[in-house]
């Protein structure tokens, strides 16, 4: 090869790549509206995101990519754990913590300033960057909804959880609300012995738990109940 054609090679290579890469980055940039939900981007979530950098969160969190990974990622902390289980969090960390060897410290935030923390990890959450990241993606556990709305009738837990109308409050798969944990994250991290006794009295073993007692239940049914979540976490590996 000459020098001359080498040299051709090299600039229309990289013209082309640079072609590529101003096209791609216009068309980012004329989605970005859209694909942030910028007309949901109110006072509240920027007071929370203010919130989130003075209280250094970054420091052990990592959020849309940039942080630190001491601590869980947040970009998707809202469908993973559910709006109620992060207040509890920055409420009393102390207690919410109190069995894990990484503690949280008390940031002695306010009620507002809580608040808007959510709104501001809501409205991260809901950003579309393309599924990320994959361990929080529902399309992981898209299989277990499935089997849990098609075996109802053949499981009992299955049945249980539509009884007592679970999902109003949880996601399972793609379905469910985002008030408490997902299903599968609470299988991942709980026994079923520890989710039966919850059920009983979620009070007494959470303290500031927004979840309902189901006592009505029999001490067998809610060991069912714990058994199916837990499955469901083997499911979805």
């Amino acid at each position: 090869m000459s020098h001359a054609i080498a040299k051709w090679i090299f600039w229309v290579g990289t013209l082309v790549s640079l072609g590529l890469f101003l096209a791609l980055t216009v068309d980012t940039r004329g989605q970005f509206a859209a694909l942030t939900h910028a007309d949901k981007l109110d006072d509240h979530v920027v007071a929370g995101k203010r919130a989130f950098q003075a209280r250094n969160c970054n420091d052990c969190h990592t959020i849309l990519g940039f942080g630190a990974y001491y601590a869980p990622d947040l970009t998707r902390v809202v469908a993973r754990m559910g709006e109620d289980s992060i207040r509890r969090r920055l409420e009393h960390p102390e207690v919410a913590f109190a069995d894990s060897y990484r503690k949280m410290p008390q940031q002695h935030l306010g009620q507002q300033e809580i608040e808007d923390i959510v709104a501001y990890l809501r409205w991260v959450g809901n950003i579309d960057n393309h599924d990320w990241p994959p361990q929080d993606s529902p399309n992981r556990w898209k299989r277990s909804t499935e089997r849990v709305m098609a075996g109802a009738a053949l499981s009992p837990a299955a049945a249980l959880v539509q009884q007592e109308n679970c999902l109003s409050c949880h996601t399972l798969g793609g379905s469910g609300e985002s008030k408490g944990p997902r299903f599968e994250w609470i299988g991942a991290r709980r026994d079923a012995a520890y989710i039966a006794r919850y059920l009983a009295d979620p009070e007494k073993v959470a303290p500031g738990a927004q979840m309902p007692s189901f006592e009505s239940l029999s001490q067998e049914q809610r060991e069912m109940i714990g058994e199916f979540i837990v499955s469901l976490a083997a499911q979805g590996r």
